[in-house]
């Protein structure tokens, strides 16, 4: 299936208005809801508009760079993709088009415990490094099966997702009547072994955290199960920062799941400056939530994020112009930054401090 990227396409929100124009309504209720009342999804947007950045001018640019090495992967830009299930709803090629783009841009992906093709299938299309997100399972034995998948498949991290030990309550997706099609399942867990958390729908949540709630003695050992770093996704609350880097984690995702798990959440990047003074520089610290333009990316560097993870502009890139929008969309967010940066002053990322914003 070929999309061609139509020729308004010149930002995110470009690519977010076909999405909604060309996909399912059922589908797009899934790949781009939140929870509840998405208090905490539009606060995430907010947040970004808060913050103004402050131009320098006349400033030395030569030999300017966005590129940085994290966790010892050389990236030309401080942008990941974020973990996210199921790229066959938004296109048939699914996550192996997300990859093929990754690849091309240089772009490090992080590939979901429920994506709709096999991790092995996803990490077989890219050369450049890859993340991978994994679900603690109520058995260590088969967490560690993923893991050891992983490690045997190249990937370069793992990505602990912490804020979800059940899904959240997603009204948009019950009005829209979403339900996976039959032929799109996470091929990765399709053994009775495997479990993801459960939408709650009337019954008691605390039932299924009864036999086994995941907690940070079980990150722990994960950490010292694998060679690979283990980051934390879904840090929002500064108290949880010293258990997390007691457990052993190397680096941590400021997160607040997208606004799809718990509504009622501050934004991520609300929270960004409490987390980064408590980690001290001990470990890199990323933000996801909310990121639509360079001019965030930038932002969330300020105020003193490493990197950033986009998640749903690649989707709607994804159902929009195919593996080829996905390459246009994180073109136009490299290009975005390098701009925001040069307008701003900053010849290399290291440069980039508080002094870039102003809250507004």
């Amino acid at each position: 299936m070929t999309l061609r990227v139509p020729a308004d396409c010149v930002a995110a929100c470009d690519y977010e208005r076909y999405f909604h124009q060309r996909v399912d309504p059922a589908c797009a209720a899934y790949l781009s809801g939140a929870a509840a009342d998405g208090l905490t999804d539009r606060a995430n947007r907010d947040a970004f508009t808060r913050l103004h950045l402050l131009p320098r001018a006349m400033r030395d640019l030569s030999g300017a760079s966005a590129a940085l090495t994290l966790l010892g992967i050389e990236m030309p830009y401080p942008i990941l993709i974020a973990p996210m299930a199921y790229h066959r709803l938004a296109h048939p090629e699914g996550e192996q088009a997300t990859a093929t783009a990754a690849d091309l841009t240089r772009t490090v992906m992080t590939v979901s415990t429920l994506a709709s093709q096999t991790l092995e299938s996803i990490a077989a299309v890219s050369r450049f490094p890859q993340w991978f997100q994994l679900y603690l399972q109520p058995s260590a034995d088969v967490t560690l099966s993923l893991v050891r998948r992983a490690e045997e498949a190249g990937y370069r991290a793992i990505v602990l997702t912490i804020d979800a030990p059940v899904s959240g309550i997603r009204n948009a997706e019950q009005r829209a009547g979403f339900r996976l099609p039959a032929s799109i399942s996470a091929v990765n867990l399709n053994s009775p072994q495997y479990t993801h958390p459960q939408h709650p729908v009337g019954s008691p949540v605390f039932h299924s955290l009864r036999d086994h709630s995941p907690t940070w003695e079980d990150v722990a050992r994960l950490c010292a199960a694998t060679p690979l770093p283990v980051v934390l996704k879904g840090i929002l609350n500064p108290a949880d920062v010293t258990p997390a880097l007691s457990a052993g984690a190397k680096g941590l995702i400021v997160s607040n799941h997208g606004g799809r798990v718990l509504d009622g959440l501050p934004a991520s990047l609300d929270m960004l400056p409490l987390i980064t003074q408590a980690v001290a520089g001990r470990v890199p610290v990323l933000l996801d939530g909310g990121i639509r333009r360079g001019t965030d990316i930038l932002k969330a560097l300020a105020l003193g994020a490493d990197a950033v993870m986009v998640g749903r502009p690649v989707l709607h890139a994804l159902a929009v112009g195919g593996l080829a929008g996905v390459a246009h969309l994180l073109t136009l967010l490299q290009t975005e930054l390098e701009a925001a940066m040069a307008l701003t002053g900053r010849a290399r990322l290291q440069d980039i401090d508080a002094g870039v914003v102003i809250r507004g």
